[in-house]
């Protein structure tokens, strides 16, 4: 009984996802309304229930697979709230095309119980029935649009990648459990420092295992599959796989690299320099040549990572609140940016194309100001949240005596801040575009002005985020 109620939200999760799927299916096409409420009367149920117990100390159950702290309770009840926001969005995207199929809304429970489980990992196992069931419910959300060609695509591009990716990770845990002889990662974190002369192979299989977590992220050189994908998919699916998907990534890598492969930060931290410089740089000059909105966001969110590993190969407790801290700032800032493209949206286009923004302060001057902020904040303009997502990295990277690094970081920080001032100065100075203003509801432009004005409070009162990601990460201050 005390496994199981380490458990309680995620059982309670796939429950309810389950009676989602079911009420979709008989009566989602007629009441897509009720769907839609359930959906997030769900996520704000199992909410509720993650925010009543916060551990003081790491719980483990079922054999030691499963691990209950601070990081796992506070990053659990942060993607909640962004797949909450999520589906506001979503509702508006297909409120303007019923023909839409409406099984985002239980695939993306589906998902989200997979981010639930890859937090709270203590086994490579876990780990990867945590991130099996997080992929295969976004293959099925890209592949969603079946009459789209785009989406086809994209859809069989993230398989296959997803599946070479999977691939790659597996062989790496192989590889770890044939040199250290067990999956269980509190075991695996005392048995490497011991077995300095298999060395060489435990490298390998990180090498393996780092590889999988950076295709996760997007980063440089395992990439291809985010421009397609983001492009591709519709935009309520792009929504969600750049958001909540990217804090899960962070939980994998933190229950990885520090929880079960410390003995190895020399070589992680070497491989994360490499994997930051690659994404900062190319992620930010390609994002200058891209017409498209959600492809610009694509290598944009490529560049971003390159930056939250910044924290992260600092190997210190405040490194990781820093990077903490920056992946759930940008997962904010990416909701915002893509929910702005949600509401230029009309039924019969996507208005996804930069183009498409031109003189937008004169069509809608909410909305433009909005879209104002978030450029601000992505570029790391004082005073939005993303400088000090960006500050407080940097200042990690310098104490960790790679100021080398953080001076290439703020070089491609000023490149990326091109493409951002270039949209503030479409929509302000450019003529008028031809392309429809479409009705949005009066739900959305309030959850769109929550999402955006919480970047710039972020940004005014840095410390409340901060001081969480702080306490999720004390527990790591002897490392």
């Amino acid at each position: 009984m005390n496994d199981i109620s380490l458990i309680i939200p995620e059982m309670l999760l796939l429950g309810l996802a389950c009676g989602v799927l079911l009420l979709d299916a008989f009566i989602g096409k007629r009441h897509p309304g009720v769907t839609f409420w359930c959906t997030v009367g769900s996520c704000l149920i199992v909410l509720g229930q993650v925010a009543s117990y916060v551990p003081e100390a790491a719980t483990f159950g079922f054999s030691g697979t499963f691990r209950v702290d601070v990081l796992g309770t506070v990053l659990k009840a942060f993607l909640l709230v962004l797949v909450v926001l999520s589906f506001f969005y979503a509702r508006e995207y297909f409120n303007k095309r019923p023909s839409v199929p409406s099984e985002y809304y239980p695939l993306a429970l589906f998902a989200t119980l997979g981010m639930m489980i890859l937090v709270s990992a203590n086994s490579l196992i876990t780990i990867y029935l945590g991130l099996e069931l997080l992929s295969l419910s976004l293959y099925s959300l890209v592949a969603m649009q079946r009459d789209s060609v785009n989406a086809s695509e994209a859809a069989m591009k993230y398989f296959v990648l997803g599946a070479l990716a999977s691939g790659m990770l597996l062989y790496g845990m192989s590889m770890l459990y044939g040199v250290a002889g067990t999956l269980d990662l509190s075991e695996l974190l005392i048995k490497v420092d011991h077995l300095e002369q298999q060395r060489l192979l435990l490298t390998f299989g990180l090498v393996f295992l780092v590889v999988g977590i950076a295709f996760k992220l997007g980063l440089v050189p395992f990439h291809m599959w985010l421009p397609d994908v983001y492009q591709g998919a519709a935009t309520p699916v792009t929504q969600f796989i750049g958001t909540a998907p990217k804090l899960a990534a962070f939980g994998m890598a933190m229950r990885l690299l520090v929880d079960g492969l410390w003995g190895l930060v020399e070589e992680w931290q070497q491989m994360l320099v490499i994997l930051a410089l690659l994404s900062m740089g190319v992620g930010n000059i390609l994002a200058i040549a891209q017409s498209n909105l959600k492809r610009m966001l694509a290598y944009s969110t490529i560049a971003h990572m390159g930056f939250f590993l910044l924290g992260m190969l600092s190997a210190t407790a405040s490194g990781y609140a820093a990077s903490m801290f920056y992946v759930t700032m940008y997962a904010l800032m990416s909701m915002g940016a893509f929910g702005a493209i949600i509401l230029l949206a009309s039924a019969h286009s996507e208005s996804d194309q930069v183009s498409d923004l031109a003189g937008l302060a004169k069509r809608n001057p909410w909305l433009a100001f909005m879209l104002m902020i978030l450029m601000f904040s992505m570029a790391g303009v004082p005073p939005f949240g993303g400088f000090w997502a960006k500050w407080f990295v940097l200042k990690e990277v310098v104490v960790a005596n790679y100021v080398w690094l953080a001076g290439v970081a703020v070089f491609f920080s000023i490149v990326g801040a091109y493409y951002y001032l270039r949209i503030v100065k479409i929509m302000y100075f450019d003529e008028p575009s031809e392309a429809l203003n479409s009705e949005t509801s009066a739900d959305l432009k309030l959850v769109f002005s929550v999402n955006t004005l919480a970047v710039l409070a972020l940004g005014v009162m840095p410390s409340a985020l901060m001081t969480i990601c702080i306490s999720a990460t004390i527990p790591y201050l002897p490392w």
